[in-house]
């Protein structure tokens, strides 16, 4: 799943999930329920984590591995 990857590309760019959670106009606890799987990633979300991070949805959701 997606959930590995949403934490490993917070962590590889040093960032705390408040600052992510911040970044996407969220709460942190709302992050963190998306980073946990306990809630799905509504798909306005996953475009904003794909310009944070400069990368593809299909790599956030481990479809390919090319960023």
């Amino acid at each position: 799943m997606y959930l590995k990857r949403l934490k490993d590309l917070r962590e590889d760019h040093d960032l705390k999930q408040e600052n992510v959670a911040n970044a996407l106009k969220i709460t942190r606890q709302q992050y963190q329920l998306y980073e946990s799987g306990k809630r799905s990633l509504p798909i306005d979300k996953l475009v904003d984590i794909c310009r944070l991070y400069n990368v593809s949805a299909d790599y956030v959701l481990e479809l390919t591995d090319k960023p």
